[in-house]
């Protein structure tokens, strides 16, 4: 008995000191990211054959976290941060370079940020049910023009990255006529949510014709349910176009694991894994390599961007415009 009892505490110190000496590389991402259905499961995989390390995935709310706990932060890496956002974050001084070529890049825009590094992109599109909308808008304008009883929902743009994307979008196609775009838009809103979510799900159970969204939404209806019905209008005013980035903490006590994790992002492995787990464009893949159902999308001839200091100084008129108008 005793010798089973020391075999037994002998596995058992042997464990907690193979694990004691297992690098852990903590990485802050937003609610969806580990979700069954998000990329997280499958970077994790990828990552820790990789490194030999513990890839922890800690979820929530990205920014406003990493401000409150400044250089005490737990992470080593973010990822999920979106392009409209970044100035808040470089200004904090929490982020160091990444250090990565970014050659590799196919996005749709030039792209030369030293701290935040691209891993997917999309463009912000209104999607319909063409099933339900039968002759959908084909500008902007139209989308204006339509009658009251077209059924719209849309986020919030204080509390929601696609929400700040489309009055931003709105901003970017009718500037000082942005008020008066929303006054025209407003009828035809039937709610307007916190998140994308809740958005997408009062869209697909019938409770509005179009939904703010992604020009790549469609794709997920088209591959993971063999539905043809959803579609994205493609506008020649052109489509905002959006990024989310991965960054490095100045503060991580693991840097080097840390530079493999961004290492990782741009690689064909990474980046092949994002069209059909988080249903955006990779950043790092070219379209002959995206995957069937994502290459025969449409996609916008024009993009429309605003770099960090021209998003961040629009923000609040943007989101004014809209309030002003809605609230009429």
């Amino acid at each position: 008995m005793l010798g089973r009892t020391l075999v037994a505490g002998f596995l058992t110190a042997s464990a907690s000191l193979a694990a004691a000496e297992t690098p852990v590389l903590t990485v802050y991402a937003g609610d969806y990211f580990n979700s069954e259905w998000g990329p997280g499961p499958g970077i994790e995989k990828g990552f820790e054959a990789r490194c030999g390390c513990d890839l922890v995935f800690k979820t929530g709310d990205l920014l406003p976290r990493l401000l409150l706990e400044g250089k005490r932060t737990e992470a080593d890496v973010v990822i999920g941060l979106t392009s409209d956002l970044t100035r808040k974050a470089r200004d904090s001084g929490l982020f160091a370079p990444h250090g990565r070529d970014t050659s590799a890049l196919t996005l749709p825009v030039a792209w030369a940020d030293d701290i935040f590094l691209p891993f997917n992109y999309a463009h912000t599109a209104f999607v319909y049910d063409n099933t339900r909308v039968e002759s959908p808008p084909t500008s902007f304008q139209e989308l204006l023009d339509a009658p009251d009883d077209l059924r719209l929902v849309i986020q919030d743009p204080r509390s929601s990255i696609s929400g700040l994307a489309l009055v931003l979008w709105v901003q970017a196609i009718y500037g000082d006529g942005a008020e008066a775009a929303w006054a025209k838009l407003a009828p035809k809103i039937v709610t307007v949510t916190k998140g994308w979510s809740e958005s997408y799900g009062l869209f697909t159970d019938g409770e509005a014709d179009m939904v703010l969204s992604y020009t790549t939404s469609p794709a997920y209806h088209i591959l993971a349910e063999d539905d043809l019905t959803k579609s994205a209008a493609i506008f020649p005013e052109g489509h905002y176009f959006m990024v989310e980035l991965v960054a490095k903490l100045a503060s991580t006590d693991t840097p080097d694991l840390a530079d493999q994790f961004m290492d990782y992002v741009l690689t064909e492995d990474f980046q092949a894994m994002i069209p059909t787990s988080n249903w955006s464009l990779p950043a790092a893949l070219p379209r002959e390599k995206w995957p069937e159902g994502f290459r025969e999308l449409p996609m916008p001839d024009k993009v429309l961007f605003y770099d960090e200091d021209a998003a961040a100084d629009l923000r609040d008129e943007a989101i004014e415009a809209w309030r002003s108008a809605l609230s009429r």
